[in-house]
């Protein structure tokens, strides 16, 4: 089966990811580029890198979208994608979110976290939330999919299945997570500019990052009912996600142990890998791939894991999402060796 793909704001990081991938899938016979501010750009003039790897196209305007397309990805501003989504939903099409509009599962929260008022909430019950590498059942009659955000994605990956196997004897968690600047978008801001962040590193919405109610949401459906924190950093790079977690149990664990438990749950998984040391973020730059080590010292455990932010955290598990959609290998189209030129390695 072949399908037709349109990608909406697909001018930014996460978009460009996007063009990449949907350029090189081998079920994805064409694509359309929607934008506002871009639209009538060429995609070489937008992204000279690319040119010679994808066929150039004229980004269209996202006030005059097809419906012809099959499956849509959303790569908006926060608020921005419900005013496409509930059309697409309508006339039946596919739609895979990479923003935050869909990812909650009440209303409420939206205006407690976004000061949002959801106008399409219906959604919000029906929408998967798709952690493509936890959640291995099939996405029967889906029609929505909320792409987890970066920070979600290498938590949750991190934690889930020390949440699931040893839910009642966790006394707490911490989280102490660190992103590159592209997570913040591609609009400009001075906070993000190279002579601010150039050997600097600095938390950020320090209990009041939005993806808090979103890791919270999913740890409580699998077990969890502990104290949590969460807080944020901005590092000197421009991609990447690394978060170390800091467990408290009520008892001694063998390391070995959660070892086999952490390897058992991502078993079927193709993109998670569970290391012996700490991953390092170069390991996963570029991929779909998030690392993740496990130590433990008597009661306490200490979780680190590595993702690049605009691959596994947005682009890269939207393509896996794609394919579980249409009950693909998920793999494919994202699991792929890349020639490393020596002089540039």
């Amino acid at each position: 089966m072949m399908i037709s793909v349109g990608i909406l704001g697909g001018t930014g990081y996460a978009g460009k990811k996007l063009i990449q991938f949907c350029s090189a899938h081998p079920f994805v016979k064409d694509f359309e580029v929607y934008a506002n501010t871009t639209a009538d750009e060429n995609l070489y003039s937008l992204f000279p890198d690319l040119e010679g790897t994808i066929e150039d196209k004229k980004v269209l305007s996202a006030k005059a979208i097809s419906f012809d397309h099959d499956l849509y990805f959303l790569t908006l501003p926060h608020g921005e994608a419900l005013k496409y989504v509930p059309a697409l939903i309508s006339k039946g099409k596919k739609v895979i979110d990479l923003g935050g509009d869909y990812r909650l599962d009440f209303e409420e929260l939206y205006l407690q976290w976004y000061h949002l008022e959801h106008s399409s909430s219906y959604l919000l019950k029906s929408k998967v939330y798709g952690l493509a590498d936890f959640d291995k059942s099939a996405y029967t009659d889906v029609q929505l999919v909320a792409n987890p955000g970066c920070y979600p994605t290498a938590i949750l990956l991190s934690l889930l299945p020390l949440v699931k196997g040893f839910g009642d004897e966790i006394l707490s968690v911490s989280c102490s997570a660190y992103s590159g600047t592209s997570g913040a978008g591609k609009s400009p801001k001075s906070e993000f500019l190279l002579s601010e962040m150039e050997g600097n590193v600095k938390a950020y919405s320090v209990n009041s990052h939005r993806h808090e109610p979103e890791i919270l949401q999913t740890l409580y459906k699998n077990g969890f009912h502990s104290p949590f924190a969460f807080t944020t950093h901005l590092l000197p790079v421009a991609v990447g996600i690394y978060a170390t977690s800091f467990i408290h149990l009520k008892n001694n664990v063998d390391e070995t142990s959660l070892q086999k438990l952490y390897k058992q749950s991502y078993a079927e998984s193709p993109f998670v890998r569970i290391r012996n040391t700490p991953p390092e973020l170069k390991w996963v730059i570029n991929s779909n791939f998030c690392d993740i080590n496990i130590s433990v010292k008597e009661k306490k455990v200490v979780v680190t894991t590595a993702i690049d932010n605009l691959v596994k955290g947005a682009a890269g598990q939207a393509i896996q999402n794609m394919n579980k959609l249409y009950g693909w290998d998920e793999s494919l189209g994202i699991l792929q060796k890349e020639v490393t030129y020596a002089a540039f390695s």
